[in-house]
């Protein structure tokens, strides 16, 4: 358009050269206002100062309950206009007063423009970004977790009032972090089944719940994802579009099953996603017992299925699931799909129902499912203005409380994994110049990883760190991958400074969706330059790894030298500024890793296709995460370190407990080496365990207290599971007492081969801290 204008313009006298300036002006102008008049309102159906007769529909009846609504839209429907509601770009129906609506926005870790329904303009320019997902969840607070989702609903209502933003978030991320090379296992919460449930759980009811607390409303609609058993990107070029993940029934119910399962019976979710790969051969798309038997059978999810995107295209077009179009529709919609993201559903659906594969009722019942949820967000009830959080808008974006959490929220994930004793924390008087090293120390997009918006500002953690003392900043690594370090330079600048602290690891570039890691070792010369400066520096050296996965970092660990180590995930927008308040001390970390560091030789050995959690002796297999491996590892799940000594003392914990079987139970006359975890011998079949906890240093902070148990080896069951945590906070030198409520047939139940839930019986030996508790349970 320039060269073309350009052209005109050189060879046309002034005047014409003005008028066409004119013309392009005014259309410049009108493209403006129209920008202006789109942003500035919210996209909504039955308005009646539009269209008045709208007011007579029953869909737009906020008299009516939800189900006659539907059912009234439903009812009015053609077949046609259905299916522009079984897309994630839906269509518009004008003769009913519906507009477009677009259903995909994603809200990872704050509202984020990754999916089309979200955008920032000079009307909103950015959101809050909160750290990374895996490092939030290195906090192991609940209450977090909830907090977070309400200011991320917050922001994202506002930004619908002005039309920048949708009601439905395809958030949170919900899969087990299986194995330490897969890209998106930053987007986690970690490794274990308990703190994805109760991330997930917790996450969805902050952005879900409206202040009444009404189950049938939503503040914004959620969405676990994705559904079931993904977790291979792109390793040594197996892409997840083809991947089958044989999965064992044992694995699926024990592993990879409960965070979805608590996702919709304990947060309520609105909506699962189901996931590109196969499981055991076929697409979960397309596979009815896992969509239709489990997630809206067994779980009664109150909301809709939608496809991770163009999934519904991948099994038909990559995974050749079927031999046409018409039936890869027909199948995706009897197993209980409602809402394709992608094109595909628009395509071929009707072409399904003519050829008889489909009828017309089945996709009655994914768009009721699709209408359903936004009658609970409120966008058939008319202008949102006059309806809850209609007043919300660009003033209750980036406020300065949103950006504090998102402060706070860094602060609360970091883990210090190693302390010698006078390094951390530095004191801001003693300490009169820092060397700030290494490629990431400086950055501002690397912390706020993928799936991100545009933060309100950045803190790098230069700037975080200058605020407290005179710095000497050497990047020492043009870029993450470090392929030649200025080593000298570095060296340098250790020299003469009272302390350094290095901050490397890695960014997008080299863990992302679509991009699995091959190596546990950090990139390229970043040992090389970690060591050296190490060596060359006079004062405390600090080892600041900023990633989502772990590391083989087995050298700086075993460097006394390097006199400390911290791991900051991706800290989010505010990530300078918490790194610094950890290492002045401001704040006492209280962090832990939510997922096992292994070594480089675990993956030179163990494929990352192989999907099985438990070890097998007969091959040398070595299982995966803490629960199963059997291995040696750099750091395990729930490693961290604090500035205080933190003790755990067992204040009260049953030694024996009896279950209630009926008289002519088959264990009564045969032995048994567990037993049914069924309703009848588990009503009100749960024990207190209080914990004592003690800080005996001087600086008070949180510390999460963790329960674990050991079960007696049956059903190859797991060496140790997580049965509950709890943050606490504590000022220096003061104590307090930690009660766990254990329910024996959920939290002592262990899944046996055909994936059925057994208590174990025998000996279970429960862990706090350094003390451990046994305790025999018996019929």
């Amino acid at each position: 358009m320039t060269t073309l204008f350009s052209s005109v313009l050189q060879n046309r006298a002034p005047k014409v050269s003005v008028f066409i300036i004119f013309l392009i002006s005014l259309h410049c102008l009108s493209l403006i206002s129209v920008r202006v008049l789109a942003q500035t309102s919210p996209v909504f159906a039955c308005d009646a100062t539009k269209d008045p007769k709208v007011a007579s529909y029953g869909f737009c009846d906020t008299k009516l309950g939800t189900d006659a609504r539907v059912a009234d839209l439903v009812h009015r429907l053609t077949l046609q206009e259905k299916i522009l509601f079984i897309v994630n770009s839906a269509g518009s129906v004008s003769r009913l007063g519906i507009p477009k609506y677009e259903w995909w926005s994603e809200a990872l870790h704050g509202v984020s423009n990754v999916g089309p329904g979200t955008k920032f303009t000079s009307l909103v320019p950015g959101a809050t970004s909160f750290p990374q997902v895996i490092l939030t969840a290195a906090s192991f607070n609940t209450s977090l977790y909830e907090a977070i989702g309400k200011v991320v609903s917050t922001e994202a209502r506002a930004m619908y009032n002005v039309g920048l933003a949708g009601l439905t978030y395809w958030s949170p991320n919900i899969n087990i972090f299986r194995d330490p090379r897969w890209g998106r296992g930053q987007e986690t919460p970690g490794e274990d089944p308990l703190l994805a449930s109760k991330y997930g759980s917790s996450y969805v009811k902050g952005l879900q719940q409206t202040d009444g607390g009404d189950p049938s409303r939503l503040k914004v609609a959620a969405c676990c994802k994705h559904y079931t058993a993904y977790d291979v990107d792109n390793w040594k070029g197996i892409e997840r579009y083809t991947f089958d993940a044989v999965v064992t029934k044992q694995d699926l119910d024990d592993t990879f099953q409960p965070p979805f399962k608590s996702c919709v019976i304990d947060g309520n979710v609105a909506s699962v996603m189901c996931s590109y790969n196969k499981v055991n051969g076929k697409p979960t798309c397309a596979d009815p017992d896992l969509l239709a038997g489990v997630i809206r059978g067994q779980w009664k999810l109150n909301g809709y299925i939608v496809s991770d995107c163009d999934s519904v295209d991948v099994l038909f077009k990559n995974q050749h699931y079927t031999k046409t179009p018409e039936e890869a529709a027909a199948k995706v919609i009897l197993a209980g799909l409602d809402l394709n993201c992608g094109s595909f559903l628009g395509q071929h659906t009707e072409a399904a129902v003519k050829a008889g594969l489909l009828n017309e009722s089945a996709i009655d019942k994914a768009v009721t499912n699709n209408f359903a949820t936004l009658m609970r967000l409120g966008f058939f009830d008319g202008d949102p203005s006059k309806q809850p959080y209609g007043k919300l808008g660009p003033k209750d974006v980036c406020t300065p409380e949103h950006q504090e959490l998102a402060r706070e929220a860094a602060r609360q994930g970091i883990v210090l994994l190693k302390n010698s004793p006078g390094s951390l924390p530095l004191s801001p008087t003693a300490i009169k110049t820092l060397a700030v090293i290494g490629p990431n120390a400086n950055v501002t997009k690397t912390m706020i990883g993928n799936y991100e918006g545009i933060p309100c500002k950045y803190t790098t953690p230069l700037q975080g760190l200058t605020t407290s003392v005179a710095t000497n900043y050497v990047p020492g690594c043009t870029n993450v991958a470090c392929g030649t370090a200025q080593v000298d330079d570095a060296k340098k600048a250790a020299a003469s400074a009272d302390a350094t602290v290095l901050v490397m690891g890695i960014d997008q570039s080299q863990e992302r969706e679509s991009l699995d890691r091959v190596s546990l070792l950090l990139p390229g010369q970043q040992s090389l330059l970690i060591t050296e400066v190490a060596k060359a520096a006079k004062g405390p050296v600090i080892l600041v790894i900023m990633s989502g996965g772990g590391f083989d970092i087995s050298f700086a660990k075993n460097d006394d030298k390097i006199t400390s180590i911290l791991w900051v995930g991706y800290p989010g927008e505010a990530g300078g500024a918490a790194i610094a308040d950890v290492i002045f001390g401001y704040y006492n970390p209280s962090g832990r890793l939510p997922m096992t560091w292994y070594p480089q030789s675990y993956v030179d050995k163990v494929p990352m296709t192989n999907m099985n959690m438990r070890p097998d002796p007969s091959n040398g297999y070595p299982g995966r995460t803490y629960r199963f491996y059997t291995g040696e590892t750099i750091y395990t799940f729930g490693d961290g370190l604090s500035y205080s000594k933190i003790t755990h003392e067992l204040a009260k914990a049953p030694r024996l407990l009896s279950i209630p079987l009926e008289e002519d139970h088959v264990c009564r006359s045969s032995e048994c080496k567990s037993v049914e975890a069924v309703e009848q011998s588990c009503k009100n079949l749960a024990f207190d365990i209080h914990v004592r906890v003690q800080n005996r240093g001087k600086y008070g902070g949180s510390h999460t207290v963790f329960l674990f148990s050991s079960p007696p080896s049956v059903h190859n069951s797991p060496q140790k599971h997580l049965l509950g945590f709890e943050k606490v906070s504590l000022t220096g030198k003061a104590e307090t007492l930690v009660r766990f409520k254990v329910d024996v047939c959920k939290d002592l139940s262990v899944v046996d081969e055909l994936g059925s839930r057994k208590v174990a019986l025998g000996q279970h030996l429960l862990h706090v801290g350094s003390s451990r508790h046994l305790l025999t349970v018996r019929i």
